[in-house]
């Protein structure tokens, strides 16, 4: 192979294998399937990509079986690390969760107080008020990564775990407040099948294929009792093992990690790009310019742009302040400030939510992704050059150990 063809004698698979093992590449193929859908809704292809879309497969339309079907697995990745976290990680301590805790909290109060003072009159728009509620972690960690050392690790630490405690705010509030009719034989088998994976991990039971089949039994009963299917994905998740065998040597990878690993590249790869290139796609064709100035767009772009920089950082800096928690190592009040303005990023589940709180109403749909789009990339744009601006702290020895220990 010429060494000219390829800086520094790099193959071109191992810089794929660099780019795929990355904390960037599944925020910067997201951006991609994004910007892909809005250029093909708006071109003459348009006709086959919402014709796809609306299409039925096995008694589901295609942008269903993406939203309640991909999206369980997506879903499933989220519920596995939130009880790794919970149980063996960044959040297993109190002292570990009070900072992100409290700092999440912030972030999913204010932006939906942001957003009902827009639309709160209106009970049809009221129903949209967990939109800009939620962080994109694959996102925001992909513009943290991308500004490289000048973002201590601390704070990629703070931003994770503060994500993941968003994402467990976010399943609650769809589990509560997105729920359809309640069908009561399908719950009762949903919940047989739920009694079945506890009892298997209560048994010592750490082959994962059990545990897929019944999870699969129990995203049809969840899917048919009117619950979104795709919690059933985190119920699995908090049924599957995090401990190795009795017996087993030390080192033998539990099955939680067996399964989280064998599925985040597809989740990262596969599954959230074909949901942003599903759910992205508007059209701007015959489209009011008036759509930009209207409550709802406004209320979620300023949710996510100013209420979760106020939620975020309002919070975390009293918390700091009255000294329950430390400021995160090697970071300051500034840094701490952009990471704040990146948690507006809410793309993923914000388009999510979006399109349940409003599923029969296509320009309702299209408001909410003008406002997504529009709240995210402020967001994303002004944390961005807050932390590239802002001079980085000298990191101390431990904190260079910690980096070093991550591969950061």
């Amino acid at each position: 192979m010429d060494a000219r063809k390829h800086p520094a004698g790099r193959h071109p698979a191992s810089f794929i294998r660099d780019f795929m093992r990355s904390e960037a590449s599944g925020g910067i193929l997201l951006m991609a399937a994004a910007a892909l859908a809005l250029v093909v809704a708006n071109s003459p292809l348009s006709g086959a990509y919402f014709d796809t879309l609306h299409s039925y497969v096995l008694g589901l339309s295609v942008g269903h079986w993406v939203n309640d079907g991909l999206m369980a697995v997506f879903f499933l990745l989220v519920g596995l690390e939130i009880k790794r976290e919970m149980l063996d990680g960044q959040l297993s301590t109190w002292p570990r969760r009070i900072l992100p805790g409290i700092a999440a909290a912030g972030g999913m109060l204010v932006p939906a107080l942001v957003y009902l003072a827009f639309n709160g009159a209106d009970p049809v728009m009221a129903r949209g008020w967990a939109i800009p509620a939620a962080t994109d972690i694959a996102f925001a960690l992909g513009v943290l990564s991308l500004l490289g050392p000048r973002v201590p690790v601390s704070l990629k630490i703070f931003l994770t775990a503060l994500a993941i405690i968003d994402d467990l705010g976010a399943v609650v509030i769809i589990a509560l407040f997105y729920t359809a009719d309640l069908s009561l034989p399908a719950l009762g088998v949903a919940a047989l099948i739920l009694a079945a994976l506890i009892g298997l991990n209560r048994s010592g039971v750490r082959t994962l294929w059990p545990y897929l089949v019944l999870g699969a039994g129990l995203w049809g009963a969840v899917l048919l009792s009117g619950v979104h299917a795709t919690l059933a994905g985190v119920t699995l998740a908090l049924t599957v093992p995090l401990r190795p065998a009795a017996g087993r040597p030390e080192d033998a990878q539990p099955p939680l990690l067996r399964l989280e690993h064998a599925i985040h590249p597809w989740v990262a790869f596969l599954i959230v790009p074909v949901f942003g290139f599903a759910n992205a796609g508007v059209s701007f064709a015959g489209m009011d310019a008036s759509i930009l100035t209207g409550t709802l767009p406004l209320g979620i772009a300023l949710g996510l742009f100013a209420g979760k920089m106020v939620g975020v950082f309002g919070t975390a800096w009293l918390t700091i302040r009255l000294g329950f928690a430390d400021m995160p190592a090697g970071a300051g009040t500034a840094q701490l400030y952009g990471v704040a303005l990146l948690c507006g990023i809410g793309f993923t589940m914000s388009l999510f939510i979006g399109a349940l709180a409003f599923p029969t109403s296509p320009e309702l749909g299209d408001a909410v992704k003008v406002g997504v789009f529009a709240g995210s990339i402020l967001s994303a744009t002004a944390g961005a050059v807050v932390l590239r601006l802002v001079p980085a702290k000298t990191a101390g020895p431990a904190l260079h150990a910690a980096e070093a220990d991550r591969g950061a």
